[in-house]
């Protein structure tokens, strides 16, 4: 295969020729046959046939539609609704006990006024009872009023215990220092 180069410059003087030359290109991968041609290269195997499509399936007749509901003559009321169909739109949220938030809330009020700790209790126990029964939410509200209202208990029982000791330490230690 003749490939040619253009433009070898050749120096002259001061004037660069340019001349064209053909070159012969052989692959040196194909072998070559004595008489300097190459040899003839096979092709390549024909694609295989593909398989023809399989038959499109064979389908029944469709069911009969079930017929038009009937419309009411003009003048005629319509048909009453059953009232026990659910309603279209975002289901109601599940009640929350309203024990279990008073019992919560009283709790955390106790720490200010001492005595919500005991109606947080109460109101607790109550709520819990209800839930078991009900099936309402609220059990983890219910069940933190009665946590906190039982340390709560605790705490203050304490704190009484000690202002008690101290008062009766200061009481006995006898009058006063000062002289006139």
């Amino acid at each position: 295969m003749p490939l040619l180069h253009a433009f070898e410059p050749t120096r002259c003087a001061h004037r660069v020729r340019y001349s064209i030359e053909e070159t012969t290109v052989t692959d040196p991968n194909v072998p070559s046959s004595p008489s300097g041609d190459t040899p003839d290269i096979p092709t390549a195997p024909a694609a295989p046939v593909p398989p023809a499509p399989p038959a499109p399936p064979v389908y029944s007749t469709p069911p009969a539609a079930p017929p038009a509901p009937s419309v009411p003559a003009y003048g005629t009321t319509a048909p009453a609704y059953d009232a026990s169909a659910p309603a279209y739109g975002a289901p109601t949220p599940a009640k929350t006990n309203v024990l279990a938030i008073v019992s919560l809330v009283a709790s955390l009020v106790g720490f200010f006024t001492g005595i919500g700790f005991l109606v947080g209790i109460v109101c607790g126990h109550i709520g819990i009872s209800q839930i078991k029964k009900t099936g309402e939410q609220g059990r983890g509200m219910a069940v933190a009023g009665l946590v906190i209202g039982y340390i709560g208990l605790v705490l203050s029982i304490i704190l009484t215990i000690v202002f008690i000791v101290l008062f009766a330490i200061a009481a006995s230690y006898g009058g006063s220092t000062y002289s006139y």
